[in-house]
């Protein structure tokens, strides 16, 4: 556990919500050295730039995974002011909360029923949370019920995970039912360059019906 990989490697690797919980409590004060100084993590970038591209600055903005809130200091960058942080471990939400951007912090899980009223958000951006052993495809239910109609989820997803973690069955079974509409996906990118540069990301950006 001294290597910025041997870390990330590790925290893949959790068996049950509760180790990854506990994981990344303990992975939480190297978690920025590791992802942005050592890995050049630019996912927290690329779908902030999607979402500014749907989403007017004065919008309440959920963090769904919010971690330490490197997304979170990416959208204040950008003049977001209203976001709201959400993630399942409290030593992530603890070091969120050091940089000063959220006007809220929540312990919730993906994949869970969330403790938010029915259309409590204007958007909902989740960046890293889609990925090998973390928040399962039926979290989009939860997503798009707490989402006003008319707003916007985005979400990093790996392309592998797409197809094999059964993403891409509840994506288009939300889109049968009516339930969102596909505003834009991006080409495939290296969102960990200098540190994992054989995985791939997509940045997918949907509108909840009205």
């Amino acid at each position: 556990m001294q290597q910025p990989y041997d870390r990330v490697q590790w925290v893949y690797s959790s068996t049950s919500e509760q180790e990854l919980e506990e994981r990344y409590d303990q992975w939480a004060d190297e978690y920025d050295n590791d992802l942005d100084q050592e890995f050049g993590w630019v996912s927290p970038r690329v779908a902030s730039e999607a979402l500014f591209r749907h989403v007017p600055k004065e919008g309440t903005i959920l963090d769904a995974g919010a971690g330490t809130g490197l997304v979170g200091e990416v959208l204040s960058e950008m003049g977001y002011g209203n976001l709201v942080a959400m993630d399942l471990s409290l030593g992530m939400l603890e070091e969120a909360r050091k940089k000063g951007v959220y006007r809220e912090y929540h312990k919730m899980t993906l994949g869970e029923n969330l403790g938010f009223e029915d259309g409590a958000f204007d958007a909902v951006i989740s960046v890293g949370v889609f990925t090998v052993g973390h928040a399962p495809a039926n979290s989009f239910d939860e997503l798009v019920r707490i989402t006003k109609p008319g707003g916007y989820i985005v979400f990093s997803l790996r392309p592998d995970i797409y197809e094999t973690a059964g993403f891409k069955e509840k994506q288009d079974e939300l889109s049968s039912a009516g339930k969102w509409t596909l505003s834009g996906v991006s080409a495939q990118y290296q969102p960990l360059p200098k540190g994992e540069p054989e995985v791939n990301h997509q940045v997918w950006v949907y509108q909840v019906s009205s």
